[in-house]
């Protein structure tokens, strides 16, 4: 298993950037490949995918929302998990989520379901 510890989310007006962290565990052996993303949920919706990262490759993936403000990066001398997220709109207000699958992001890397481990979130609003 893997634990996933998120921080930096708060509070920013529109236009505003916040730089969210993960950082990650294992507990155990854990596989060769590793995918790790990013979610986020608003009050009454569902789960979606945000940004995802294959860690073996750096190959990214990023919601068609998202494209152009918000950037994945890993640093794995720290094992940690950033998203850089630039001209915040209110839509992207919600908790979000690091979560981790051992093995390739493709097919379908914003499918939430697909993912093991994941974080206790973190919370970001945008007004």
């Amino acid at each position: 298993d893997v634990q996933l510890v998120e921080s930096g989310g708060g509070s920013v007006q529109t236009g505003g950037s916040l730089r969210l962290s993960c950082a990650a565990a294992a507990s155990g052996p854990t596989d060769s490949s590793n995918c790790m993303g990013w979610f986020r949920q608003a009050p009454g919706k569902e789960r979606e995918g945000v940004a995802t990262i294959y860690t073996n490759g750096g190959i990214s993936d990023y919601a068609d929302s998202v494209k152009g403000r918000i950037i994945i990066a890993e640093d794995n001398a720290k094992n940690t998990l950033y998203l850089r997220m630039n001209s915040l709109r209110p839509e992207d207000t919600g908790m979000y989520f690091c979560a981790h699958r051992g093995g390739y992001c493709h097919p379908d890397p914003m499918i939430a379901s697909g993912y093991k481990d994941w974080g206790q979130g973190t919370q970001v609003t945008v007004s």
